[in-house]
């Protein structure tokens, strides 16, 4: 049954407006699925028999967009018009907030975009990428039939309460199916995308892919290689950010898919690396790690240098007596994530972070024989906007090699000195006026001003609020009239006071981490 509490008013508007008009309107595709899994859609999309400049016209130019070779016009909402909040769900956990600042972020839009598109009839298929030409239709069972699943075969007419149903999508969400709509080898061969998008779905879905759809993924996988790497690329980061990548990739190797989006990856497949640290091959290890990045809700950067840590161990495995070595595969991973990467033209930003994420994450973390000064050179190596992610791939790594524990004691002791490194340190420079002032106001460079400085700043720790330009400078006039003595005895009290601070604030770091 279909909850029509999970649709916005605004849906329903849009789609009265459209019968108002004189057009037929049905909610199409994956909002469908959605609401009749009990979910709330992301996305909410429209296909009608009206023609874009139709489409327009009902909502009007201003209020519209249309820059595409499909014939879906975009009509602008505000944001805050379509988000349904969820009651009876428990929020996702918040408590860990050191792995917060790796938590994959909300975009906060103040628009949304419903996007309309004309029933269409797709004509032949030459390159298994897009249309030849698109032709529209006065027939929504003409849209229907070229749809990818029959669970997003589905049209939900808001305002009759009409669902179309042609393909038994419904009872294929019943029985947790995803298949083909008709011939799933036509389907392939119309866009071979569809079979990364099938093993994407069966997975965030948790369906089982239909054994005849899953034949004809098996048999046709060589047709990923007329899409482009752009188009894979967008994909594959989907698989990357779902709730089950462990599964969508395993899946594709199986099927034959992997080779043609990640090869790399594939050369972990069966490549042991000793049981003393790791309980799996390199394939599945990192399969394990992302699936763990994936479970913490981490970000798309920590997620893909989770994949790729250990994409170099085959290529820089060697035989010892004990086991295998794999010196030097950071760097040898780091040139391949770039290359991958590259490939799949994804943001240099993104691309740059999660290179030195590989390139670094093998870094020494044992507290009782490493310094501050060494956590303070990988902190420069990572950048110390990445540092928290450069943590965060380790725990990754940590549960992908089979360990119960993703932070015991050492390593929240690690973390407990890269924020003790992190902290800028309690010091005059905390203050809102400097040297500089000082001397505006005619005090000479000396021990005098740091007596000053340092006494100033006994009273900012004391009452931060005091902590002011306008405050300060008044002060300064008192304490230039004290006698050397008095002054460097309220100067002494400030460094006295200083470092205390900054002693207590290290031992709040250590108990934060249960680590003193």
């Amino acid at each position: 049954m279909l909850d029509k509490n999970k649709i916005p008013q605004v849906i329903f508007e849009i789609s009265a407006k459209m019968k108002e008009a004189g057009f037929e309107s049905y909610l199409i595709g994956g909002c469908v699925r959605d609401i009749l899994l009990g979910n709330t859609p992301k996305d909410w999309d429209f296909t009608t028999n009206a023609k874009p400049e139709e489409i327009i016209k009902v909502f009007g130019e201003d209020e519209t967009f249309y820059e595409n070779s499909f014939g879906t016009v975009g009509v602008k909402v505000e944001a805050a018009l379509i988000n349904i909040k969820e009651s009876g769900k428990t929020p996702p956990d918040e408590s860990d907030n050191e792995s917060s600042p790796c938590l994959q972020k909300q975009e906060q839009k103040e628009t949304e975009i419903i996007e309309i598109t004309p029933y269409r009839v797709e004509g032949k298929y030459s390159n298994a990428r897009h249309p030849d030409e698109v032709k529209f239709s006065a027939r929504i069972e003409d849209d229907l039939q070229r749809r990818d699943f029959t669970v997003n075969a589905l049209a939900y007419n808001p305002i009759s309460g009409e669902l179309l149903d042609m393909f038994g999508g419904v009872e294929d969400l019943r029985n947790k199916v995803l298949r083909a709509v008709g011939d799933p080898v036509k389907r392939f061969q119309e866009d071979a995308l569809r079979m990364m998008r099938a093993v994407r779905l069966s997975a965030q879905l948790g369906f089982a892919l239909d054994g005849d759809t899953m034949m004809a993924i098996a048999q046709h996988s060589q047709l990923l290689e007329k899409i482009s790497r752009e188009r894979i690329g967008e994909e594959f980061i989907k698989m990357i950010n779902s709730k089950e990548p462990m599964q969508a990739l395993a899946v594709s190797q199986k099927l034959g898919l992997l080779k043609h989006i990640v090869p790399e990856l594939e050369e972990g497949v069966g490549c042991q690396q000793g049981k003393k640290a790791h309980k799996y091959d390199v394939f599945e290890h990192l399969l394990r790690s992302l699936q763990h990045a994936s479970d913490k809700r981490f970000n798309t950067q920590v997620r893909l240098a989770s994949l790729f840590h250990d994409v170099g161990k085959p290529r820089s495995r060697r035989k010892k007596d004990e086991g295998y070595s794999f010196y030097g595969h950071e760097v040898v991973g780091a040139r391949m994530t770039a290359k991958i990467l590259k490939r799949f033209a994804l943001p240099k930003d993104l691309s740059d972070t999660v290179v030195r994420l590989v390139r670094w994450h093998m870094f020494f973390s044992d507290p009782d024989e490493i310094t501050l000064s060494a956590v303070r050179r990988m902190i420069r190596n990572v950048g110390k906007e990445h540092m928290q992610e450069l943590l965060c791939v380790r725990m990754c790594d940590r549960i992908g090699s089979g360990r119960p524990k993703e932070q015991p004691f050492r390593f929240r002791k690690y973390k407990a000195m890269v924020e003790q490194a992190l902290k800028d340190p309690v010091s005059v420079q905390m203050l809102n006026i400097d040297g500089q002032d000082l001397m505006n106001m005619g005090e000479n460079p000396g021990p005098k001003m740091g007596w000053i400085l340092h006494a100033l700043l006994d009273e900012v720790l004391d009452d931060p609020e005091k902590n002011t330009k306008e405050y300060l400078l008044k002060r300064v006039k008192h304490l230039q009239e004290l006698n050397d003595e008095k002054l460097r005895q309220l100067g002494e009290r400030g460094k006295q006071s200083a470092n205390e601070k900054e002693q207590e604030e290290i031992m709040g770091i250590y108990k934060k981490y249960k680590v003193k």
